[in-house]
C-alpha cells in the first residue's frame, strides 16, 4: 500500500514531463530546408566541384581520352555545360531544347572554363530569381541536369585517376 501511495503522489510528474516534452520537442526540431534551397544547394555543390576540376586539370591534358571513341576531358566539360545552359533557359521559362554545344568552338582550357563558369553563373542567377512556389510544382529541369552532371563528375574523376592526379575533392583539406 505504501508503494501505491507513493505512485499516486508522484503521478503529477507524468503530465508535467509530457508538457515539457511537447513544448521543447518542436523547439529542438529544425524545419527541413525548402525544395528551392535543397535544389539550389545541390546544383551549386555538384557544379562547383566540376568547375574546380575544370580549373584544376592541366591544360595540356584537356584533349586526353580514356578510350579513342570517348570524349576528351574538355569535350566532357562542354557537353555537361549544354545541360546547365538548358536548365537556366527552362528555369527562366524559355521554350528551350537541350541542345549540344559544339566542343569544336572551344579549343582551349581557358575558353572551356569560361563557358562553364558563365553557364553556372547564369543558372545560379536563374535559381535565385525563381519564386519559392515554383519548386513545389516542378523540380525539373534542375534534377535532370544535376543528375546528368553528377554522372559526368564521376567520369571526370576517372580522367583524373587515369592521369595519376588526385581530384580536388579527394585531396586532404587544409584547415582554415
Amino acid at each position: 500500500m505504501l508503494i501505491l501511495a507513493s505512485y499516486k503522489r508522484n503521478l503529477w510528474i507524468i503530465p508535467s514531463l509530457l508538457a515539457v516534452m511537447t513544448v521543447s520537442l518542436p523547439a529542438q526540431q529544425k524545419a527541413p530546408p525548402s525544395p528551392a534551397k535543397q535544389i539550389t544547394e545541390f546544383f551549386g555543390y555538384v557544379h562547383g566541384n566540376i568547375l574546380d576540376m575544370a580549373k584544376d586539370f592541366p591544360a595540356e591534358k584537356y584533349d586526353f581520352r580514356l578510350k579513342p571513341e570517348m570524349r576528351s576531358f574538355g569535350e566532357v566539360i562542354v557537353h555537361l555545360t549544354s545541360g546547365v545552359v538548358y536548365a537556366a533557359k527552362k528555369g527562366r521559362g524559355e521554350n528551350a531544347n537541350w541542345d549540344e554545344i559544339d566542343a569544336k568552338n572551344y579549343k582551349t582550357k581557358a575558353q572551356i572554363v569560361a563557358l562553364l563558369q558563365k553557364s553556372i553563373t547564369d543558372a545560379n542567377a536563374t535559381l535565385k530569381s525563381m519564386p519559392e512556389e515554383s519548386f513545389t510544382k516542378n523540380l525539373q529541369p534542375w534534377l535532370n541536369v544535376t543528375g546528368h552532371s553528377s554522372e559526368h563528375y564521376g567520369l571526370l574523376v576517372a580522367y583524373y585517376r587515369a592521369n595519376g592526379i588526385v581530384p580536388p575533392t579527394s585531396r586532404p583539406q587544409t584547415k582554415k
